[in-house]
């Protein structure tokens, strides 16, 4: 049985991959969008505590796989939509390398914390 995504006004229902988070796949790929977004601007500078930083790659890991469980769990997905889900992937993907980066400015023996 499926269930409704939890985002107001949606009638998307939530693939079984994506129950934890009771989101459609539209939905669930905005939120990573908005998330990543902010994280990316946290780390911009590479001040981020070691804390935080490990925070960002488990949740890039997390909903990278999430994501990837459920649009290959066999939805017919439209053109578009699977647009969307390659362009979260590749905003994930920028995410890590971005906070890599960020972790290469930051002089030997600074702790960022």
């Amino acid at each position: 049985m499926t269930t409704a995504c939890s985002e107001h006004g949606c009638k998307g229902q939530v693939p079984p991959a994506l129950e934890a988070a009771h989101l459609c796949i539209l939905h669930f790929t905005l939120q990573i969008e908005k998330a990543s977004a902010e994280m990316r601007r946290e780390t911009v500078y590479g001040k981020t505590p070691h804390a935080r930083q490990v925070e960002i790659i488990h949740y890039i890991a997390e909903h990278g796989e999430m994501l990837a469980r459920a649009s290959t769990s066999g939805l017919h997905l439209p053109d578009e939509m699977k647009a969307r889900i390659l362009n979260t992937f590749l905003t994930l993907i920028n995410l890590r390398e971005n906070l890599d980066r960020a972790a290469l400015r930051q002089p030997i023996g600074r702790t960022g914390g």
